[in-house]
């Protein structure tokens, strides 16, 4: 494996509307060494909208990643220079998002098309910052589906100074399939992969894409550098904890007490203004397959959005796990 692949030996893919700053938190208890990805942010939003609340994190996040879409390789490069001013251990570069929304503002996986432009907004953005520039991608798109392809694509990469690089091991399909189709239903190849990280050895290579259990993990770790958990991370959060007990030795953390690690953050949230809601979406699937975990899900969704709801509804959303234990 690289010698600089440690910090990518694991992560949590960026997932929009769902990796949020208090997704962040949650997820950084459970995993105290995974690299953790913010939801894309474009960079018309930082640099012409001016919404630099949207790099709000907290300290205790890190090592985290800002994910940006984007194609205008100046304005990329301002906002990833906003992003290391902010406090981020990474820029990342989005060129497998397959949505609608995406396409229409010339980022994300059509980008796949274009390498050279690619090419210029990853050397724009180093040239920028000091932090690493990563670039997270798929194995094909539409048509474009031949290992050639993505070899050039890669070898482009590596010319304009990449060498970290995440590649969903499905391709995009940009007409006839909705992003939820788009995890789905294009195969899975990570032999495909593979095959790249040992035509380019010295590039750390980071797989993502249907990844859900300690053992796959170890085992795609024995060809690639890293392994990025996505949904499973996100539906089930405590395979974070079980997979880091597993790669880093790790005591594997009792599930309400991390829960409660989480209370003096869930009440300096509240005291500025969150609704709890916010917050305990991400922890629907904290108690998945265990006795009680239906009952504690809909205590938190039908309470959460409830005017005033605090700690107190955890507590109560807690004790039919205690009953069932």
């Amino acid at each position: 494996m690289h010698p600089n692949s440690a910090p990518w030996r694991l992560s949590v893919a960026p997932m929009l509307d769902w990796t949020d700053r208090h997704c962040r938190y949650f997820h950084r208890l459970l995993s105290p060494h995974a690299r953790l990805y913010t939801e894309m942010v474009t960079s018309a939003a930082l640099v012409r909208g001016k919404q630099l609340r949207l790099l709000e994190h907290s300290q205790q996040e890190h090592p985290v990643a800002l994910q940006l879409g984007g194609s205008d390789p100046q304005e990329l490069a301002i906002a990833a220079r906003y992003g290391a001013d902010a406090g981020y251990d990474e820029i990342n570069l989005n060129v497998g998002c397959p949505s609608d929304r995406v396409q229409s503002g010339k980022f994300g996986a059509c980008l796949m098309r274009e390498p050279s432009l690619v090419g210029d907004c990853v050397r724009a953005m180093r040239e920028s910052v000091e932090v690493p520039v990563t670039v997270k991608c798929r194995i094909g798109v539409d048509d474009q589906d031949d290992y050639a392809d993505l070899q050039r694509f890669t070898e482009t990469m590596v010319g304009a100074g990449v060498d970290i690089l995440v590649v969903h091991a499905r391709k995009a399909w940009l007409q006839g399939l909705s992003p939820k189709e788009n995890r789905e239903i294009p195969p899975l190849d990570y032999e495909r992969v593979y095959r790249l990280k040992r035509e380019f050895p010295h590039l750390v290579i980071v797989i993502n894409g249907g990844i859900t259990t300690v053992e796959q993990v170890q085992a795609h770790l024995k060809q690639v550098d890293g392994v990025m958990l996505g949904r499973a991370a996100y539906h089930d959060p405590y395979v974070l904890a079980q997979v880091e007990a597993a790669l880093y030795g790790e005591a594997l953390p009792e599930r309400e007490t991390v829960i409660r690690h989480l209370r003096p953050y869930i009440e300096a949230e509240l005291a500025r203004g969150t609704a709890l809601k916010h917050i305990t979406r991400h922890l629907l699937g904290l108690f998945q397959g265990e006795p009680g975990a239906r009952s504690f899900r809909r205590v938190l969704s039908e309470g959460a959005h409830q005017p005033g709801a605090g700690w107190g509804l955890i507590e109560q959303a807690l004790e039919p796990l205690r009953s069932a234990a």
